[in-house]
């Protein structure tokens, strides 16, 4: 489709839920070697989680490890346990436009997430006015910046 107007540049994230995230701590850290690169707690989208890292600058990807803050409350963050992927995108504006003028069905409007980039989700199933979801999967477009722009695209 040549006429898209943005370029999906990378994965920036993958986020992964469980009911403790202390399991998920060692297998990605402690075994795995990722670095730890920050916290992120949320009453509103219930989720306490661990930021890892695998790469360097505009190469990174994070990969989120998330319990949820109270686990009788939505949104379930551990489950399913793949809960997103998160994707750079280099013009999410134009990207939400076009998507929806195709039937995307999001979640929200775009706003400022955990990282300080603003984001948006592509709700996991399509529905009657938005027949186009993520196929079961929970995908969070994320404006890349300048220098992910510059290292990636």
């Amino acid at each position: 489709m040549s006429d898209r107007p943005f370029r999906i540049l990378g994965v920036q994230q993958i986020a992964i839920g469980a009911p403790d995230k202390g399991p998920l701590r060692t297998l990605w850290i402690d075994l795995f070697g990722l670095k730890p690169s920050g916290t992120f707690r949320s009453e509103g989208h219930n989720v306490d989680e661990d930021i890892a890292t695998i790469g360097e600058g505009p190469h990174a990807v994070e990969v989120d490890l998330m319990e949820p803050i109270d686990p009788e409350k939505r949104p379930k963050v551990d489950s399913p346990p793949l809960n997103h992927v998160g994707l750079w995108v280099d013009d999410l504006p134009k990207a939400v436009e076009w998507l929806s003028a195709k039937g995307v069905r999001f979640i929200g409007k775009p706003a400022p997430g955990a990282a300080g980039h603003d984001i948006i989700f592509v709700h996991p199933k399509g529905n009657d006015a938005f027949p186009q979801g993520g196929e079961g999967v929970l995908i969070e477009l994320v404006q890349a910046p300048a220098d992910v722009i510059e290292a990636l695209g």
